[in-house]
């Protein structure tokens, strides 16, 4: 009874809107809505309930991106989509009354994913608005090492466990599964990659208190045939915590989510980290009972 609920397009992307209709003095502020579920599930209709309560509650207009689902729409489709309706919304901002400076950009899990790889890809942009802030819900930000710490802690925790992780990453990539073994172990990642990305995934950049109990996994031996495989996976839009420095300095403010209970806890963790080294403003909210879903 708050809201208009719209369904629109937005540049081909299904979209769902939700505009307040009690009249509003100024210009409203702007929230673009990213759902998760690996890439593979969810809709805009499975988060309804969240996009209403955030439209009421921050009294601004939600739009909620409807982004076609993988395998039957290949990566990185999904990324591209969300992209092209953030890019739409943000040039189009003042028909649905809303501020374009005042726009974030939200996400949960792969939403999350999405949101990171939208806002470095808009970064340096100057021929749109730019993305006020980012929020960051526990997202998937890394595909290069699965045994951090909160990897190890949170390894067979309920709905998302470590296996079923890199499991939906395959399905979503449309790979063979039987790749998960080698990819949990490490296997695909040449000693050249490790190198390179040690300065920014290492469990030496997360604070003790998030470390009890950890120990640090053995060497394994490289599989080059696997590496072939997954070459997607060493891609900033899907592993925004690989991108550049240069990139990542342009980024918007950002809130971050992470959860105690949660394999990606740590992705979140080392996020933080880069952003503030690159002098980007971060919130954190940790939730010690939290976890993924």
């Amino acid at each position: 009874s708050q809201l208009f609920i719209k369904d629109l397009h937005f540049d081909g992307v299904p979209m769902r809107i939700y505009l307040p209709r009690k009249p509003s003095a100024s210009k409203r502020r702007g929230v673009i809505y990213i759902h998760g579920g690996c890439g593979i599930f969810g809709s805009t209709r499975s988060y309804e309930r969240i996009c209403r309560y955030i439209a009421r509650k921050c009294d601004s207009v939600v739009a909620s991106v409807g982004y076609h689902l993988a395998p039957e729409h290949k990566y990185p489709a999904q990324s591209l989509e969300c992209l092209a309706a953030t890019v739409h919304f943000l040039k189009t901002a003042e028909t649905y009354g809303v501020d374009p400076t005042r726009i974030i950009v939200c996400g949960d899990s792969v939403g999350g994913t999405f949101t990171a790889a939208v806002c470095q890809e808009l970064g340096h942009r100057t021929d749109i608005p730019k993305i006020c802030a980012q929020v960051l819900i526990y997202p998937f930000l890394q595909a290069l090492n699965f045994s951090l710490p909160s990897h190890q802690k949170n390894a067979a925790i309920a709905f998302l466990s470590r296996e079923r992780t890199v499991h939906f990453i395959l399905k979503y990539l449309n790979k063979d599964c039987s790749l998960k073994e080698p990819i949990l172990a490490g296997a695909h990642v040449p000693e050249s990659i490790n190198l390179k990305y040690k300065k920014w995934i290492n469990p030496d950049l997360i604070p003790d208190v998030f470390k009890l109990g950890y120990k640090p996994p053995l060497p394994t031996l490289f599989l080059p045939q696997v590496h072939k495989e997954v070459q997607e996976l060493f891609e900033p839009l899907l592993s925004p915590l690989l991108a550049e420095d240069a990139v990542v300095c342009g980024l918007p403010d950002t809130c971050i989510v992470t959860c105690e209970h949660d394999v990606l806890r740590d992705e979140g963790l080392l996020y933080k980290k880069r952003l503030e080294d690159n002098n980007v403003r971060v919130t954190w909210h940790h939730l010690e009972k939290g976890f993924h879903g």
